[in-house]
């Protein structure tokens, strides 16, 4: 049997571990000793990616001269991968991540699994929360939001991200967004309350049934496509 290898851990103030693994071949991502991601399931992170940019891919005639997309978590890098596939140059895909050691997981262990994506000269890094990222930033800046960081907004990875998914912050992710622009949420399983959530905030949604991985029978995890009204 080939072993279980811990490659590295990370702990946040609340005192939250992350910590990062590989096994035959392949890398997990656990919190606090759960399962968080893996590189054997990562179709429903990919088509996080896939709906969220379907306005900004090349060839489309009303693509944006220069889309710029964020994502909400970078996680083991899979939809900002799936990102840098569909929309071409020239483009900026900016990732809000917490935790500096899993940006620098990327930049080493995963670098085997995804390659340099965080040398792409489209990717720019911004080390800290994606709560402050939107309330600071200005209006009208993103084509796409890709939020994929709790399983669901009542199961947090920390308590703290409960203000993502408040009505302000909704708000302002309405703000963020340019003309025509959307945002998209990987959610673990279908949450009617954060759709309707969603709706009462003025945003047009859709839910997609998303799969683990491609060949898996049940569709457990739900990407929320939301346009403003």
């Amino acid at each position: 049997m080939k072993p279980f290898v811990n490659l590295a851990e990370a702990r946040l103030p609340d005192g939250t571990l992350f910590s990062l693994h590989k096994h035959d071949g392949k890398f997990y991502l656990k919190y606090n000793g759960l399962d968080l991601m893996s590189t054997a399931l990562t179709f429903s992170e990919q088509l996080l990616a896939e709906k969220g940019c379907e306005g900004l891919l090349e060839g489309n005639p009303s693509r944006p001269k220069d889309p710029q997309v964020l994502i909400g978590g970078l996680g083991m890098g899979f939809t900002l991968k799936r990102v840098l596939e569909l929309i071409g140059r020239p483009a900026t895909v900016e990732v809000a991540e917490l935790v500096p050691e899993i940006i620098e997981w990327n930049r080493t262990f995963l670098v085997e699994h995804n390659g340099p994506l965080l040398e792409d000269e489209r990717t720019k890094i911004y080390l800290g929360d994606l709560y402050d990222l939107i309330m600071k930033g200005r209006a009208g800046s993103y084509d796409a939001i890709l939020i994929d960081i709790d399983d669901t907004p009542e199961m947090l990875i920390t308590e703290v991200n409960g203000r993502l998914y408040t009505p302000g912050f909704l708000e302002k992710i309405k703000q963020a967004l340019r003309p025509g622009g959307c945002v998209a949420y990987w959610l673990a399983m279908p949450t009617p309350r954060f759709e309707k959530g969603l709706q009462k905030a003025g945003f047009k949604v859709q839910a997609f049934p998303a799969k683990p991985h491609e060949k898996s029978k049940r569709t457990r995890h739900c990407i929320y496509l939301a346009h403003p009204k």
